[in-house]
């Protein structure tokens, strides 16, 4: 089993090695595909060995699988496939450029790193690789908004890493202190040495602050919007669908490293500080939006703010409905986004005031998009229905009311001021602009839209091996009952 440990990082390395050799356009237009599909099989395959109770290891136990990175090499593989294959352009000779196709599977590649490393270490490496990765990919289209955009997202993200780096850093002196040094999260957790508290407190602050900047948790999510906006519309679903998920998979890592030594006590205080901030600036930011894939860019932010708030909680309910609503959100985020993109080459603009009547105008765009935006509103019978609801409820069954009543009420807002702009591009009104030009690039692949939707309205009510995987993933980071 321990290739599948090590199939998605070589498999993303020998297509990058092949697509910056200069294979052929066909290598790089389908090397993104190809990659994410074998992430998503890895995954599937690693979830079926940990369920029945086998320890997957490889390279000598550098890589590990348990529930929860099985989990997430399934949410990387799905979306990445979703975005890659969504976003694929329906012109057979379209090339996207040897560039672009060697940043996406590096990129697919660390992020599959991130998640199967069994070391706190390694996991930073692979999250500011993706730095460098995304940077180039934001500025793709070389414009001055985009290159402005990539300079921003490097300084800011940049900063988040370093910051994780020396919390990292003062985490492994604690260990050194102990007399048993190391980064392994497995053993960190499963067999701690003795810790000085101090220093672990400081260190996980660092760590988790870092982190948080490239999740997008306020107050250190300014790079998102710009970045999101300017990034090809499939790259924008990556970032949003994938890169969000890994820092919030490294947050939940580092905050389970450190319970056992410190309490919740300071690790409640900082993620529902960057919860609620997070759920407060979109919902300020949200009702003011007049660009499409800046609104998409807040609604990340509010949803990375649930998810802060669901770590806060730290019980088994919240941890998996935050599992949950990581894959229900990155299918629906990386659709809506890939749909964004065909709005911006049927209508020429992603200014929501200048699109009205795409339900009447252009169904095929429409449709794929008021379901993705249905679904990321929280409605049923989505899975962020389930798991914005089992958050609240595991919080209320922690004490924490005020805290789930003030994140209810800014989620309200958001949903009122998303509906508002949703609306009014899908319905308009009745002098709305005539249809553009017919363009039959805004018309590309309806079955991973179809296949992405789909899973999201379906596995709200998923039980047997999904519930159990959900469930082990949360055992796995020693969620207190």
């Amino acid at each position: 089993m321990g290739l599948f440990l090590v199939l998605p990082l070589a498999t993303a390395l020998l297509l990058a090695i092949l697509a910056a050799s200069g294979y052929g356009r066909v290598l790089r237009r389908y090397a993104g595909i190809v990659a994410a599909s074998v992430i998503l099989s890895c995954g599937l395959a690693l979830a079926s060995a940990v369920l029945h109770d086998r320890t997957v290891t490889a390279l000598g136990g550098q890589l590990r699988a348990d529930a929860l990175s099985a989990f997430m090499l399934i949410v990387v593989g799905s979306v990445g496939l979703t975005a890659t294959w969504g976003g694929l352009d329906p012109d057979p000779e379209a090339d996207p450029g040897r560039l672009y196709a060697v940043l996406v599977v590096l990129f697919l590649g660390a992020m599959s790193l991130a998640v199967l490393a069994d070391n706190l270490g390694v996991l930073w490496v692979a999250v500011e690789a993706t730095t460098i990765a995304t940077a180039f990919l934001v500025g793709h289209y070389r414009t001055r908004r985009s290159l402005e955009a990539a300079w921003k997202y490097v300084v800011l993200g940049s900063v988040g890493v370093a910051i994780a780096f020396l919390g990292i850093v003062l985490l492994y002196a604690a260990t050194r202190a102990a007399g048993d040094p190391t980064l392994s999260w497995n053993t960190l957790h499963h067999s701690p040495p003795a810790l000085d508290p101090s220093l672990v407190k400081v260190a996980v602050a660092l760590a988790i602050l870092g982190f948080a900047t490239k999740a997008g948790l306020a107050p250190m999510h300014s790079w998102l919007p710009d970045a999101h906006s300017q990034a090809p519309a499939p790259v924008s679903g990556l970032m949003s669908g994938v890169l969000l998920s890994v820092a919030f998979y490294a947050i939940l890592r580092v905050q389970a490293v450190a319970l056992p030594v410190i309490g919740i006590g300071l690790m409640r205080g900082l993620l529902v500080a960057a919860g609620l901030l997070s759920l407060a600036v979109a919902a300020a930011l949200v009702l003011r939006q007049h660009d499409l894939k800046r609104m998409l860019a807040y609604s990340s932010i509010e949803h990375m703010g649930l998810l802060a708030l669901a770590a806060a909680v730290n019980s088994p309910l919240a941890i998996g409905a935050a599992l949950l609503h990581v894959l229900g959100h990155g299918l629906a985020k990386s659709s809506t986004f890939v749909v964004s993109g065909r709005i911006l080459l049927a209508e020429g603009t992603t200014t929501i005031s200048e699109i009205r009547s795409l339900l009447s105008r252009r169904p095929g765009v429409a449709i794929p998009f008021l379901c993705g935006m249905v679904a990321l509103l929280g409605l049923p019978p989505f899975s962020l229905f389930f798991s914005e609801v089992a958050i609240v409820v595991a919080g209320l069954q922690r004490g924490m009311g005020w805290v789930m009543a003030v994140a209810v009420a800014l989620v309200l807002v958001t949903f009122a001021g998303l509906s508002r702009h949703v609306s009014n591009m899908v319905l308009g009104s009745g002098d709305a602009p005539g249809p553009a030009a017919a363009d039959q690039r805004a018309h590309g692949p309806r079955l991973p839209l179809v296949l992405a939707l789909g899973a999201t309205g379906v596995i709200g009510f998923a039980a047997g091996s999904f519930a159990t995987l959900l469930t082990e993933a949360a055992a796995a980071l020693g969620a207190p009952r």
